[in-house]
């Protein structure tokens, strides 16, 4: 595919609640793309009530029955992190995702900067084979309800033990 292309990225809910985000036009190939779909989504959770608590997204490259022209899949909200419904560990095993995400809404979001109050955050994991030579990489992002971009940061040959964020999602993908 073309670089060209562009990668649409729209949000769906259920019951007021996010539920996921429909892709078209083509998966991010990069870091760097990744980290710019993860903005676009981390401004989303930062819409006061759309994110009841910190959620960890799985990216899906099934498409449903009658899928929009141009989808090419789903990232889809897995479960909490936390609390009766979380995810569990090595959920991922049998069937890693292409990417996971965790989105933390404003009320689990410390802001790097104190005027930042109301900021959402969050995390994409980009999980790797290192015994094959292809590192982890991940990006972190937190963005304020106005859209504005607080913090951004992302790395390739990524520990996942060195962030909580990482390391909770490495160990849903662990068996």
């Amino acid at each position: 595919m073309s670089r060209n292309e562009y990668i649409g990225v729209s949000p769906f809910h259920s019951a007021g609640s996010l539920r996921g985000f429909v892709i078209s036009g083509r998966w991010p190939e990069t870091t760097k793309e990744w980290a710019q779909l993860l903005v676009f989504t981390v401004r989303i959770a930062s819409v006061p009530g759309l994110l009841s608590t910190s959620t960890v997204f799985g990216a899906h490259e099934e498409l449903p029955e009658n899928p929009a022209p141009d989808m090419v899949g789903l990232v889809v909200a897995e479960g909490p992190v936390i609390g009766k419904s979380a995810v569990t560990p090595g959920c991922f095993a049998d069937h890693q995702p292409p990417a996971l995400l965790m989105l933390h809404p404003p009320s689990e979001t410390l802001p790097s900067l104190p005027e930042c109050v109301g900021a959402a955050s969050g995390c994409v994991l980009l999980p790797g084979l290192p015994y094959l030579g292809l590192d982890h990489r991940a990006a972190w992002v937190e963005a304020e309800p106005d859209g504005t971009v607080t913090s951004m940061v992302s790395r390739v040959s990524l520990d996942p033990n060195c962030d909580p964020d990482t390391a909770v999602l490495a160990m849903l993908l662990a068996a």
